[in-house]
């Protein structure tokens, strides 16, 4: 008997309706023999409408009670699917994250997940239970409710699988698995059957919006099989897997993935002096702002300037504690730029081919495109553009690297 953790994103919960079929999907796993944890995200659009609520009230509402406030979304979709499955004569029993219990740190909106007590959860299962958990939530040492920040109920549901030691992890959302690129902007995109962890950390962590990095990091610690499938549309979906031989022989490139959500900031004029970078960074760090591409740059004048780039969303804040670093540094001047986008390429078989970087500056230059920042890991070239370009940029790389042909 298979033991599965299925997990619906708000998209699959967004009515009565869909709910209902999410229902009877589980209700025929379960019929079939199999073990069922399913997590559940609020239904599309309860999120922004619980944020709207308190911005109605309070323009900076306490960070504790917003958590308290958006854990109710996934308390709402999580119940009405027990009432869904019990109409269908399954028995089901539902669970928000504190009664699990899924213990994180005490870093409201952002928590991060420490410990999860499977008991609860097993002594359901052996029952003959389908067990529904509450996604995006959990609970700190002192009881206070918590949340795990975007895309969290991809999280909860890698995490579970990880403690339950379940034989997969199925993502079930809006799209049928993981393309070259996003459909909607190439629709000669490609669904791939199978992609690495690695290269789902990238393709996740420069802006693909199928997976949350986190819940990918998760998967390929505890090596938990991660498929991605769609709650519409029967398929195989995406499996997500550890590198193997075969894979080392996958196209150099295996996708484009890029980000619209950040913001670019400069300060110029700083001395040019061991742990400069510490003391522009750190403050911003501390703040709990994380900062993805960094450049530091040394004028003719022996003064450095640091580029580096956060989520739009920070922008505010991070420009705050920037200006206020600037004055204590005495810097030149504090520069700050939301229209920008981020387009990277990702593939394992960038590591035994030389010239990617290359043919990927070509290709963007062909196009008159300028990059202002570039970033490379082993298998990833990212560079930074202005955001008016930034279609442009995916469909011509896409083809660049024939991303559209099976091979």
């Amino acid at each position: 008997m298979a033991l599965l953790v299925q997990k619906y994103g708000g998209t699959s919960v967004g009515s009565i309706e869909r709910i209902q079929a999410v229902a009877e999907k589980v209700a025929l796993a379960h019929a079939q023999g199999q073990q069922l944890v399913v997590t559940l995200s609020a239904m599309s659009g309860e999120t922004n409408r619980l944020i709207a609520l308190a911005g109605e009230l309070h323009d900076k509402p306490s960070a504790r009670e917003m958590d308290v406030l958006l854990s109710t979304g996934e308390q709402v979709t999580i119940a009405l699917l027990c009432i869904a499955l019990e109409k269908l004569g399954v028995d089901a029993r539902s669970y928000t994250g504190g009664q699990v219990t899924i213990l994180t740190d005490s870093a409201y909106g952002k928590a991060r997940i420490q410990d999860i007590d499977g008991h609860r959860v097993h002594a359901d299962l052996a029952a003959g239970r389908v067990v529904v958990v509450a996604g995006f939530q959990g609970i700190d040492g002192d009881g206070n409710i918590t949340t795990l920040g975007r895309g969290g109920s991809d999280t909860t549901a890698v995490a579970l699988a990880a403690a339950l030691k379940a034989d997969e992890c199925q993502i079930y959302t809006d799209v049928d698995g993981v393309y070259t690129t996003d459909p909607r902007v190439v629709p000669e995109a490609r669904r791939l059957d199978a992609i690495t962890f690695e290269e789902m950390i990238e393709m996740a962590s420069q802006g693909s919006k199928v997976l949350q990095i986190r819940a990918v990091e998760f998967a390929g610690k505890y090596a938990v099989p991660l498929r991605v499938m769609s709650s519409f549309v029967d398929g195989p979906g995406t499996l997500i897997t550890l590198e193997d031989d075969e894979q080392m022989e996958k196209p150099v490139v295996s996708g484009i993935a890029f980000n619209r959500d950040e913001a670019k900031l400069t300060i110029r004029g700083i001395p040019d002096q061991p742990g400069v970078a510490a003391k522009v960074l750190g403050p911003i760090s501390e703040a709990n702002i994380e900062v993805d591409v960094i450049v530091q740059n040394v004028a003719k004048d022996n003064s450095a300037s640091i580029t580096f780039t956060v989520h739009r969303n920070d922008l505010d804040q991070t420009e705050v504690l920037l200006r206020a670093i600037a004055d204590e540094l005495g810097a030149e001047a504090v520069h700050a730029d939301s229209k920008i986008a981020k387009v990277s390429i990702v593939g394992v078989g960038m590591r035994s081919h030389a010239g990617v970087a290359a043919r990927m500056f070509e290709c963007l230059a062909s196009e008159g495109i300028n990059i202002q920042l570039i970033t490379t890991s082993e298998i990833k070239i990212a560079v930074v553009i202005e955001e008016r370009y930034l279609e442009l940029a995916v469909r011509a790389l896409h083809a660049k690297y024939e991303l559209d042909v099976q091979k």
